[in-house]
């Protein structure tokens, strides 16, 4: 008879196969010693068959067997088939093809408890085989399984039957029946065997079973845990390690988790660790305390018992690089917890990550980075970093070639100096700022989202800023500007926003091309993305250069339209509007028709009119090249000379400067210009087939020079005159009015109300677009000038010799002067202080006449039309 082998060998020592008792029934009849002596046989019944003995050694043979009514030929055929499927995989198949499987599962239920035992035997240790087991899941037969798990039942039968759920738990579908079908409970009851066999097979059935969580749920209601517990203590390593394996998922839920230390699960937990035989165990041992630690409730437990501590110091010391990350893993996940994160702190934690830090193995630095990063959410954390030198740490793993611990590094730093200037500093000294630059232009997302945020932190250091700066952060962060990821622009945005308060960083960013993608960012659908991008304009539109720039890319326009969008605007969207428009007064008087006492208009400064919000407006080049139209013209101003001016510029000051401050001395000095010009083309007559050639090359030059705004010779010379003559005046209100007076004169003096009809100013100014082939007029050019022309030649020789006023664009070619005014106290109270009164200039009519903004006489200035008909035709 071959040795029975059963289940799993066990150590210590192996034990023998089952005993099932002899297979022989009965004693053979032999005749006996001696002489032989007759006996009379009584005949058999004619019905009756005679006993008839068969051996067989084909196993097709015997399979047949097992459909005999006889209980005698049905047990010596489950036990010599158990025997055939023990010897290996091919007779397991070899028994599926002829058809075993369905005839054993009837004989499981069988009322002879020796054919029960041997058909459970024989189903167990079939069911190893995983083609036999697609075979029996299309059978019934779970439910007299688990009828073999009675407590009544035999050991073996008990081994078996647990080696054959074992086996079918593995599928899911099975799992799932095996759990409806009730096993669950016998499963449980069987941990407490005395048969290392059955307690190995049960507990790893229970191992496939609680992967599910309705069966999870079911064990912990059935105070199933503790029972698990209990086989920490067991002799053998492989039970041990299938209740940890058990342990690691039953501690994945919350409700078992606290059910796990309510049974002093960790004290248990604690002994494995404690114990250097059992090593083995302890990175699965350390996984399940781990997984414990996730509940606040579980870590104030553990922490009273002592046993937390004991945990942390085995995290930091142990020998196992999987123990301790999976360890750090679950710290990390616990901590998201303020107060865990409070517990941790005060058991040391920190020093303990940074321990794990130095450890020359690149997943453990991953995980304790992570851990880092979660713990500095807490402001006493953030010091004890600092304090135990973890930031030095921290720094130097961004040197590291592993994308994942250098992106958990960044994360770390980003976290740590998150409104925390002393770690910003810290990072500063560990040299970490020209680290984190490079890292703008790394390869991964999650790498330079981290590194930027770091960076934007540690900018609000001004010193730290200017290092950041100088490692090049503006011309890095172009490439992060024009990135898909949203999360990266936005950060990105925020880099722009810390470093361009700095003069030399709005030009480093200027001279990089970061201005482009950063408007293109305003365009961004997600709002965290255009806040950010709305902030980075607003910082950047600090200096004049960068805000024409800025305007160029059609900035302007965009952060308008955001504006007006209830769901795009945004807190930045306004002021970024008004930042850009203070440094461009020519935006800003079209666009808001008012410019203040601090809006300087100055060279370049034009009025193109009255602008639609939203409508584009055209630089003043691309004015210059559209043809001759009959629309309202381009008010220039500009006294800014180039070389080319020089001559003409000197010689007209020159005239002007001792000629009488009239209008006919302006004609004058028009005509004498005209002459000039006329006598020279007379002279050049002669030679004109000559210079052919010299023309045709002028023309050339002329043709590539690049664009010019026209110089204003005029309002230049009008500056030259009024800071000698005006300028020195004692008083403000003086100046204010000597100033108006000035204007009203070389705009063609003050007007009768009644009679402003007469005044052919449109016809002046459609001469002068004539004679200039140009839509833009220079400002000293016009002689006959309204309102609108007044009050902004007023504004910009104001603005040239100190005196405050604002410029107000009204209604129909209106436009007024406003200006403040401090009126004397009277005689009775000298010392008292009086608020300036504010004053609309008459240019128009009462020269000088200095009108309350309250009064009836300023209402009427600001709205009257001199015409019949309101609006009038003229005043359009």
């Amino acid at each position: 008879m071959c040795h029975v082998a059963r289940g799993v060998f066990l150590s210590p020592g192996n034990r023998p196969g089952p005993r099932v008792g002899s297979s022989r029934r009965g004693k053979a009849c032999g005749a006996g010693m001696g002489k032989k002596q007759k006996k009379e046989v009584e005949p058999s019944p004619k019905d009756a068959f005679n006993s008839l003995v068969i051996e067989s050694k084909n196993v097709q043979t015997v399979v047949l067997m097992l459909d005999s009514p006889e209980d005698e030929v049905l047990l010596k055929a489950c036990e010599a088939i158990y025997r055939f499927a023990e010897k290996g995989d091919e007779n397991k198949m070899n028994l599926l093809a002829l058809g075993a499987i369905p005839r054993l599962a009837k004989l499981m239920s069988h009322a002879d408890k020796q054919i029960h035992m041997y058909a459970t035997m024989a189903f167990g240790v079939m069911a190893t085989n995983s083609e036999v087991r697609k075979s029996m899941r299309q059978l019934n037969f779970l439910p007299s399984i688990i009828a073999c798990l009675a407590p009544d039942d035999d050991v073996v039968v008990h081994e078996l039957a647990t080696l054959c759920l074992a086996s079918m738990s593995i599928d899911f579908t099975s799992k799932v029946e095996i759990y409806e079908k009730g096993g669950m409970g016998p499963l449980v009851h069987l941990l407490s065997s005395p048969d290392p066999d059955v307690q190995k097979n049960s507990i790893e059935c229970i191992s496939n079973l609680v992967k599910d969580y309705v069966c999870r749920v079911a064990l912990n209601e059935m105070n199933g845990i503790f029972p698990v517990l209990n086989l920490l203590s067991s002799e053998y390593p492989v039970i041990q390690h299938l209740a940890l394996q058990a342990l690691i998922t039953i501690s994945s839920d919350a409700e078992s988790r606290k059910a796990l230390c309510q049974n002093d699960g960790h004290e248990s937990l604690l002994q494995v660790l404690d114990a250097p035989e059992l090593s083995d165990l302890h990175a699965d041992t350390l996984h399940v305390l781990a997984n414990c630690l996730e509940e606040a409730q579980n870590v104030t437990i553990i922490r009273d018992s002592g046993a937390l501590e004991k945990f942390l110091l085995f995290v930091a010391t142990s020998s196992l690089p999987e123990a301790q990350k999976h360890a750090t893993n679950a710290i990390t996940r616990s901590a998201r917890n303020s107060e865990t994160r409070h517990i941790f702190h005060q058991e040391g934690l920190e020093k303990v990550l940074v321990m794990l830090l130095g450890i020359n193995n690149d997943a453990i630095k991953v995980a304790a980075c992570e851990a880092v990063s979660v713990m500095s959410e807490d402001e006493a954390s953030k010091e004890a970093f600092r304090t135990e030198e973890g930031i030095a740490h921290v720094v130097a793993l961004l040197t590291s070639d592993n994308v994942e611990m250098e992106e958990a590094a960044a994360l770390a730093l980003a976290n740590l100096t998150t409104a925390n200037s002393s770690n910003a500093s810290a990072v500063f000294e560990a040299e970490g700022v020209e680290l984190l630059v490079k890292l703008l232009t790394a390869p991964g997302d999650g790498i330079v989202v981290n590194a930027a945020a770091t960076i934007t932190n540690l900018a609000l250091q001004e010193p730290i800023r200017a290092s950041i700066q100088n490692c090049g952060a503006m011309t890095a962060i172009v490439e992060p500007l024009k990135s898909s990821n949203t999360l990266v622009q936005s950060k990105a945005a925020l880099v722009v926003a810390s470093l361009a308060c700095d003069a030399n960083g709005r030009t480093e960013l200027r001279n990089a091309g970061g201005l482009e993608p950063l408007v293109e960012l305003l365009h961004s659908n997600n709002d965290e993305v255009r806040r950010n991008a709305c902030w980075a304009v607003l910082v950047c539109g600090k200096d004049e250069p960068t805000t024409a720039e800025l305007c160029k890319l059609g900035a302007l326009e965009i952060l308008q339209e955001i504006s007006l969008s209830s769901s795009h605007r945004n807190s930045f969207s306004d002021a970024a509007v008004k930042r850009l428009l203070d440094h461009n007064a020519a935006l800003k008087y079209a666009l808001t028709g008012y410019l203040s006492s601090n809006d300087i208009i100055t060279d370049g400064f034009y009025d193109p009119g009255r602008i639609k919000p939203g409508m584009k407006i055209l630089p003043l080049e691309e004015l210059s090249n559209q043809e001759l139209n009959p629309h309202r013209p381009i008010l220039l101003i500009n006294a800014k000379r180039t070389e080319g001016h020089q001559m003409a510029g000197l010689a007209i000051e020159d005239k002007l400067s001792d000629a009488p401050s009239t209008s006919s001395n302006r004609l004058v000095s028009s005509k004498t210009y005209s002459r000039d010009k006329s006598s020279s083309k007379g002279k050049s007559r002669g030679k004109k087939e000559e210079e052919k050639p010299v023309q045709v090359k002028a023309e050339e030059e002329e043709k590539n020079k690049p664009w010019e705004c026209p110089y204003d010779v005029l309002f230049d010379a009008y500056l030259s005159e009024i800071t000698r003559n005006i300028l020195p005046l004692p008083s403000t209100r003086g100046q204010i009015v000597a100033l108006a007076m000035f204007v009203s004169e070389k705009m063609g003096g003050p007007l009768n109300k009644e009679k402003l009809h007469e005044f052919t100013w449109e016809l002046h100014i459609a001469d002068l677009k004539f004679e200039l082939k140009s839509n833009i007029i220079p400002i000293g050019k016009i002689q006959k000038g309204i309102y609108y022309h007044r009050a902004l030649l007023f504004k910009a020789l104001a603005d040239r010799i100190g005196i405050s006023c604002s410029l107000v664009r009204g209604d129909y070619n209106r436009a007024w002067n406003e200006v403040k005014l401090i009126d004397q106290p009277s005689h009775d109270n000298p010392g008292l202080f009086i608020p300036p009164t504010i004053y609309i200039l008459d240019l128009m009519y009462q020269v000088g006449n200095l009108m309350r903004t309250d009064s009836p006489d300023a209402a009427h200035y600001e709205s009257y039309t001199g015409c019949k008909l309101t609006p009038c035709k003229c005043c359009k």
